[in-house]
């Protein structure tokens, strides 16, 4: 049990996190920020809320969050304030706006989290903001989906200060498992080369199940013969039943896969000092990867889950929707 001495509020890092002591803002509500802040919120915290569609995360309000009208109110008087947005666009204008931005309101020893699949680049130029004013940045994006999100089993890739990554773990823990992966930009980098990952693995697994169909298999039990051997993953494991259902809810967008894989793309996800290296890398898969997601876009189905991507190997063997 910690001593009062050791509870006594200070400022925020290094003071240890409490639930009866640290204040958190949070940012972005869709299918993973809402369920991300609920469990916070379960967990005893006190949640400030900024929600472009309050509506949307009414239920936030029977755990005990409270909405604010803009970034900075949810970050002032904060310890810690979560970004869970869409687009390095919107981190950029969430976090940097200098009226509304939420690093506006942070006080001085405050910590931002960004949860966004963001830019690294962008990532060091939030971290050299925060640092202006005496405040700290963790680029920490997730990966495990929505079911990650509601289950707290979420991946989380942590970029920045290590001490900061360590403090921050008590809300962490709720959220899932953090590694840390190096300076500011390395949670991001990190995110990028996962998202190359599981983008081939679904195309691998919708390019299964379509065959196994044409061949006159039973797909479901196709699925759960091949589940213990080498063509098991974590991927069949979320997405496969769901592909088998037609269950194509998302727990990411299609259409934000393809801005992931755009930036591994553009950048190779970067690190400082090892820009021109990163330019040679050759990604044939995750180009092609992101064609078939673009299409998948241009099918009207940007807004599907990212195991959505069977529809378009379905399309391309002359299966209409």
């Amino acid at each position: 049990m910690e001593s009062g001495m050791e509870l006594e509020r200070n400022g925020a890092y290094p003071q240890p996190i409490h639930p009866g002591l640290t204040r958190i803002g949070w940012i972005g509500v869709g299918v993973m920020g809402a369920a991300m802040a609920a469990r916070l919120c379960t967990a005893g915290y006190s949640v400030s809320v900024y929600a472009r569609t309050p509506s949307k995360a009414e239920h936030l309000r029977s755990v005990g969050a409270h909405f604010v009208p803009s970034p900075s109110d949810a970050s002032r008087g904060a310890d810690v304030v979560f970004t869970m947005v869409g687009h390095p666009s919107d981190v950029r204008e969430t976090l940097l706006h200098p009226a509304t931005g939420a690093l506006a309101g942070l006080p001085p020893g405050g910590v931002a989290v960004d949860c966004t699949s963001s830019d690294p680049t962008l990532a060091r130029e939030i971290e050299a903001a925060a640092a202006a004013k005496g405040c700290w940045t963790v680029d920490a994006p997730v990966s495990g989906g929505d079911v990650g999100a509601r289950d707290g089993t979420l991946a989380i890739l942590a970029g920045g200060n290590e001490g900061v990554v360590r403090w921050l773990s008590p809300l962490f823990e709720k959220l899932g498992t953090v590694t840390w992966m190096g300076p500011a930009g390395s949670g991001q980098s990190s995110k990028i080369a996962n998202q190359i990952a599981i983008s081939g693995t679904i195309l691998g697994l919708s390019e299964a199940m379509v065959f196994a169909e044409r061949a006159g298999l039973d797909v479901p039990l196709f699925l759960d013969a091949v589940r213990g051997g080498a063509a098991g993953s974590r991927a069949l494991e979320i997405f496969g039943k769901r592909m088998t259902m037609r269950d194509f809810a998302p727990g990411g967008f299609a259409e934000y896969v393809v801005k992931d894989l755009g930036m591994g793309l553009r950048r190779g996800g970067e690190s400082e000092g090892k820009e021109e290296a990163v330019k040679d890398v050759v990604l044939p898969g995750t180009a092609l990867c992101q064609q078939l997601y673009l299409a998948m876009v241009a099918n009207g189905d940007g807004k599907m889950g990212s195991h959505g991507l069977i529809t378009v190997i379905e399309r391309l063997d002359g299966k209409q929707p």
